[in-house]
């Protein structure tokens, strides 16, 4: 059935010949691409962290800044040239987003963690639902790439993932996952 709709997405929305699956999918009204922030060392943040101020936060170290670099580079070379970047208010998230050098980053509420209060979870899947019901139909053909946190992520898909890992995910009109195809970190 992927393959049925990746033609129909072919003819509907043609890009040029060097282009791969991911980006043309990501140009129709149907696919998001969910990643997980680049790699930043530890486990949650630490105690008294304040998303106000990014030194108290668990952040991105030199390599995982070389991994954001690294996935924005890839996506390009896998075609997709414009994105619209939403992006979890956590500083890793942020500057991940930025390093992916698609132009400004948007903070995104849907798309913050609820690590340290997992009774937020359905709230917060909602929340992303209720964003790609409204943000998918009227992106036009630029990709829309979503930078948050695994367990966002592990709440909307059911898979568990590493960072700077990328999930293509079918939407449906009322924002739920119809299926989905993992991309490890370049």
């Amino acid at each position: 059935m992927f393959t049925r709709w990746l033609a129909t997405l072919l003819f509907l929305f043609p890009v040029s010949a060097s282009a791969t699956e991911l980006a043309r999918a990501l140009q129709s009204p149907h696919y998001v691409l969910l990643m997980r922030h680049a790699y930043a060392p530890g486990v949650g943040d630490p105690p008294n962290y304040s998303l106000e101020r990014c030194e108290g936060q668990r952040l991105l170290n030199d390599e995982g800044r070389v991994q954001a670099t690294r996935i924005g580079d890839w996506l390009r070379q896998q075609g997709v040239q414009r994105a619209t970047v939403l992006s979890s208010v956590w500083c890793r998230c942020t500057e991940t987003a930025r390093m992916l050098q698609f132009g400004g980053v948007t903070v995104e509420p849907s798309l913050a963690s609820f690590f340290d209060a997992p009774s937020r979870a359905a709230a917060q899947n909602t929340a992303l639902k209720k964003l790609l019901s409204q943000a998918l139909p009227i992106k036009g053909d630029s990709a829309l790439i979503l930078v948050t946190h695994h367990v966002n992520i592990a709440e909307f898909t059911g898979q568990n993932i590493g960072s700077g890992d990328m999930v293509l995910a079918h939407i449906g009109p009322q924002g739920q996952l119809l299926g989905f195809r993992l991309y490890p970190s370049p």
